[in-house]
């Protein structure tokens, strides 16, 4: 039992537990109804049992807190019997619970601003990591591109000196675009958490072109126009380099982008933005002053055509694929670059024996042909190709782009070494307009948005610093004054 009656008031005690059993619905109006249950009260006791078990109710504490004056005799006898359906120390409870666990305002604002500021910190510290990397791995890739698109420019100019066979370098470079699915396999098996066998990765990287996969419908609808395409931009820029020096056919080639901009626009209907159109007529004013440059000579015009049409095919290759093919992952695009070393060699194989016996371009032996120069420059633009388009998966597409920039004043110095090359005005003019352009192109679209925030925050901070410069000018004025009286009237005196 948890009451327990004194001996000598068991009748007492009954009506006591029954006027406590009366239910809501006849409850008193007034204290005085219930006297008899009051006066029958200081007979009860709980049991202590009952009391480690009734703690949360605060109606035992208050009953033995009684002799203290904590609570009126009121309260203390409504919460017993419960009349009127008042449980009044649930909520006195909860609120010392509340004061004893949860903090003032200002420690919880305190320590919430504490953990706040923590994690606002823990991400801004990885936010900050994640970046430094990709800038980082954005510097190499930049110095990769760079190295590697000069470096197998510069290898062709060489070569030519030995092997005058501009397409037939470019069907041997075009066959190693074979090693694209290959190398991207490796790096999914060491990379991938879930492995997949070569015919698995490859099933699934088939449907890029559509439900079918690779059906040789597909093969000559979707992948032999690009390699027509490719082979057409590799030739054309490999032929200028013969005509011209390296400077102006690398500094040429970066109209590409102007080019891509205007057949997006056209054919894609991509947004109109006037600081790519004022990129693409820097691109074609530059083309003119490098024509120029050199006194319209046949030579260098036939060159510059030619790096124009290099730059021209280039840019209908990435508007077409886009157009007809969407964009690509990483094992698709690997897989789409290798078909077009299938479709280079069972098509495009017959074109350079064509021109071998038609001696257009002829070699007395195989013996003379420089492999090294061959293979280093298949090396080197294969090197190029995996970074411009796997580069993305570690760092910034701007720094990639950057890279093809920078091979300009590379090759530049190389050419001022190795050749008889004339930086007179209009080639330096020419070459920083088109420069210039090409940097405008890599502007975001939201570019002018971003330009007016940080103007409003500019003049935003100009305006509270202004105000608070006259505050402390203003509040040093009385303080100046009340300096000052104490000594006039030390004077006066």
């Amino acid at each position: 039992m948890g009451i327990r009656e004194f001996p000598n008031g068991s009748a007492r005690g009954k009506a006591a537990t029954l006027g406590m059993r009366r239910s809501p619905d006849v409850s008193p109006r007034r204290l005085s109804d219930i006297s008899p249950q009051l006066r029958q009260l200081k007979y009860l006791v709980v049991d202590e049992a009952i009391k480690e078990d009734l703690k949360w109710s605060r109606s035992v504490e208050d009953l033995t807190s009684a002799s203290v004056g904590l609570t009126s005799i009121e309260e203390r006898i409504l919460r017993i019997t419960g009349y009127y359906g008042y449980q009044p120390w649930a909520a006195s409870y909860k609120r010392d619970e509340r004061s004893r666990e949860s903090p003032a305002p200002a420690e919880a604002q305190m320590q919430a601003g504490a953990e706040g500021g923590g994690r606002v910190n823990r991400c801004c510290w990885k936010c900050s990591v994640t970046q430094l990397k990709k800038i980082f791995w954005g510097v190499a890739v930049v110095l990769g591109v760079c190295s590697s698109w000069s470096g197998s420019t510069q290898l062709a100019k060489l070569t030519f000196k030995k092997f005058d066979a501009p397409f037939t370098l470019t069907w041997f470079a075009t066959n190693w675009n074979f090693l694209f699915f290959p190398l991207y396999y490796l790096g999914h098996v060491f990379k991938s958490a879930e492995k997949q066998s070569p015919k698995q990765r490859y099933r699934e990287c088939c449907r890029f072109f559509g439900d079918n996969g690779l059906t040789l419908k597909v093969f000559f609808t979707k992948a032999a126009p690009f390699g027509v395409l490719w082979t057409l931009t590799n030739y054309l820029y490999l032929h200028a380099i013969k005509k011209i020096n390296t400077t102006d056919v690398s500094v040429l080639f970066c109209c590409n982008k102007a080019f891509v901009f205007l057949l997006s626009w056209i054919v894609l209907r991509d947004r109109f933005m006037g600081v790519r159109i004022v990129a693409a007529i820097f691109a074609i004013a530059g083309i003119v002053m490098m024509t120029y440059a050199d006194g319209f000579h046949s030579h260098s015009v036939i060159g510059i055509a030619l790096v124009v049409g290099s730059a021209s095919m280039s840019a209908l290759y990435k508007v077409l694929f886009k157009l007809l093919l969407g964009s690509a992952k990483f094992g698709e695009a690997a897989l789409f670059l290798s078909v077009l070393a299938v479709f280079n060699v069972l098509f495009v194989t017959c074109i350079p024996v064509i021109l071998y016996f038609t001696k257009v371009e002829y070699w007395s032996s195989f013996d003379i042909v420089p492999w090294g120069n061959l293979c280093g420059f298949s090396i080197l633009l294969l090197t190029f190709n995996i970074l411009l388009n796997f580069g993305i998966a570690i760092t910034y597409p701007t720094l990639i782009s950057l890279g093809i920039v920078l091979s300009v004043p590379v090759n530049a110095v190389v050419d001022h070494y190795t050749s008889e090359i004339v930086f007179n005005s209009v080639r330096v003019i020419a070459i920083i307009i088109i420069g210039l352009g090409f940097l405008l192109l890599l502007l975001p679209e939201e570019w002018d948005v971003w330009v007016i925030k940080l103007l409003t925050r500019l003049k935003v901070r100009k305006k509270e610093e202004i105000p608070e410069g006259n505050g402390d000018i203003t509040s040093g004025l009385p303080n100046k004054s009340r300096r000052t009286r104490p000594s006039m009237s030390s004077f006066a005196h």
